[in-house]
């Protein structure tokens, strides 16, 4: 029996073959870059078909525009609160309301929220009041109505642009699957021509057009957060709208009894 040390040093080693050598380096290296390369967005970006950079740079306009929307509005919102509460501090001090109404007149100023359906609701009652023979009834049906239409119109100024962060939130998802689609089936139509096809000749345009997709949901996470705080808010303000108009009801109700 021939010992094991000595079968061993009496193996031949053979070379691998060129091809195998060739493989071996190929997965090495995409090994590496896999592990120990960056992921530059921008190269994906300016590396993609023109449909799926039309995509992305809708998406980017659709984004920056729904950032500068969820800016202002906070901004009025938080504006009609504050002069909500304010006015409602003035109104509800003791205040005669002819004082408050020639406060909110003489100044030749834009005034909005509760000031302004305040405004509407007495100089209309004031009005009815100055017919003849117009029952109290008929008066505060008009101070109502003068009520109901500036608090529409309060409130529409307050939902102005909510509208477009509902679309950006629902269809940018959307818009963003559609420039991925696009992007895989470029790239897998460039397979045709390939007689050995990998992972590495996908890998590339499979990652430009997930690119969309992720930006499609970075513009719509925001929008649709943005809208869900500000309906919410706008809905708050209304109830304020509608509580005071019942209440300046009551008061002009039982001053046209008088």
């Amino acid at each position: 029996m021939t010992p094991l040390p000595s079968a061993l040093l009496a193996t031949v080693v053979e070379p691998l073959p060129e091809e195998a050598v060739d493989a071996a380096g190929q997965v090495a290296s995409q090994a590496a870059a896999a592990t120990g390369g960056d992921l530059n967005i921008l190269q994906l970006i300016l590396h993609a078909s023109l449909p799926v950079q039309a995509v992305m740079l809708l998406l980017v306009f659709a984004s920056i525009a729904s950032w500068i929307i969820i800016f202002r509005k906070k901004r009025v919102l938080d504006r009609a609160e504050r002069e909500a509460d304010q006015f409602e501090e003035r109104f509800w001090s003791g205040a005669e309301l002819s004082k408050l109404y020639s406060g909110t007149t003489e100044r030749h100023r834009d005034i909005a929220g509760l000031e302004a359906i305040f405004e509407a609701g007495f100089r209309e009652f004031g009005r009815q009041r100055q017919r003849r023979g117009i029952d109290s009834k008929t008066q505060l049906e008009g101070a109502q109505r003068g009520m109901r239409v500036a608090a529409s119109r309060e409130l529409d100024g307050l939902e102005h642009n909510l509208e477009f962060l509902a679309n950006v939130g629902s269809i940018s998802p959307y818009i963003g699957l559609f420039g991925t689609v696009w992007g895989i089936m470029i790239s897998f139509h460039g397979l045709a021509n390939m007689k050995e096809a990998t992972i590495a000749t996908v890998a590339p345009g499979i990652s430009e057009a997930l690119v969309a997709t992720a930006m499609g949901l970075f513009a719509a996470i925001p929008a649709v957060w943005a809208y869900n705080r500000f309906a919410t808010k706008v809905e708050r303000i209304g109830g304020r709208y509608d509580a005071f108009a019942d209440e300046f009801s009551s008061i002009l109700e039982r001053q046209s009894q008088d």
